[in-house]
């Protein structure tokens, strides 16, 4: 991987696993990140500055401290509910922070950017498998955010963009070193892997239309994102266009069937119970990925068995996370 890149958000999830991922492909990589969310432990390959979008002047400094090739965006609150709760936050950090970055690439004359953008811009499916071209109506403030940033993009003639649409990421590096660790937790198979008697996992909906009442996604493993934004960066470097592209398995698993393989593989009862569904959720969520195969070459190449295995061995290496 040619090129010198700054990942914001890059001590985030997903994001430290792209830093590495770039690292290890042979890439000069930036971190810049605020540490709201993220982790410093998390960023163990390249530099780093710890700066939040909001700060213009940080910010354009670090874009213009070198001639970075490109930048993969992914710095932006996350959690759905509490968009709800807090849509000027959400308004504040995750659009008019992606606006800051925009102009101060277009100043430092950066013409390349990758998104992290969300499944939740299409908000309830009218087909599954969901295809790019489906009608965007995000139902939370969270997933306007995307919409709005992509929008952003796609009007920014001076910046090639690629537009990532992550269904559900899960899982771990799978030598077990790096992993999932947010506070508060909101994700299905860490809190699975973490229930027990006294804290069992709540399942929220049993009476969905599907095989057996739980809600349907699609799960692909964080190890398999990290490679498809390198494969996007390439697809921008080789003269690609702007572009929205799914990431997902383009196969859907229901929330029983993620408890049982979380079951056999750390052999241990993880009780559940039923719950009522949460506002704004919906009965299945799976990835067409056809686009994600042509245009980036990419497949994902670990199943839901890898992707429980790699979690749990993260949550046995690292029962309370990254050290703090």
């Amino acid at each position: 991987m040619r090129g010198s890149f700054l990942v914001t958000g890059g001590a985030g999830y997903v994001g430290s696993h792209v830093v590495r991922a770039l690292c290890e492909a042979g890439a000069d990589v930036v971190t810049y990140d605020s540490l709201i969310t993220g982790h410093r432990e998390a960023v163990r390959w390249g530099g780093f500055v710890a700066g939040d979008l909001a700060d213009r002047e940080k910010l354009a400094a670090v874009l213009g401290s070198r001639s970075f090739d490109g930048v993969v965006h992914m710095a932006s609150l996350t959690q759905v509910e509490e968009s709800v709760r807090e849509p000027q936050r959400y308004h504040d950090n995750n659009i008019n922070g992606a606006l800051n970055l925009l102009d101060c690439m277009v100043d430092a004359g950066v013409g390349c950017l990758v998104f992290s953008s969300s499944a939740c811009v299409y908000g309830l499916p009218r087909e599954v498998p969901i295809p790019e071209d489906h009608p965007l109506a995000p139902g939370n403030p969270y997933g306007e955010s995307k919409v709005a940033v992509e929008r952003a993009m796609a009007g920014n003639r001076a910046i090639r963009g690629v537009a990532l649409r992550y269904f559900n990421a899960a899982g771990a590096h799978p030598d077990g070193s790096m992993g999932e660790d947010h506070e508060p937790e909101s994700h299905l198979i860490p809190l699975l892997l973490t229930a027990c008697p006294d804290r069992p996992l709540d399942l929220y909906g049993t009476d969905y239309p599907t095989t057996d009442g739980t809600a349907v996604r699609d799960y692909v493993h964080v190890w398999d994102l990290a490679q498809a934004h390198l494969a996007a960066l390439r697809y921008l470097q080789d003269g690609g266009e702007d572009q929205m592209i799914n990431l997902g398995s383009g196969t859907g698993s229901t929330v029983l069937e993620v408890i049982e393989r979380a079951r056999r593989v750390t052999g241990n009862p993880l009780p559940a119970q039923s719950a009522p569904r949460r506002a704004g959720d919906v009965p299945q969520l799976v990835a067409s990925r056809q686009r994600a195969e042509q245009l980036l070459g990419w497949t994902p190449q670990r199943d839901l068995d890898q992707i429980v295995e790699d979690a749990w061995r993260w949550h046995a290496q690292h029962p309370h996370g990254y050290v703090r």
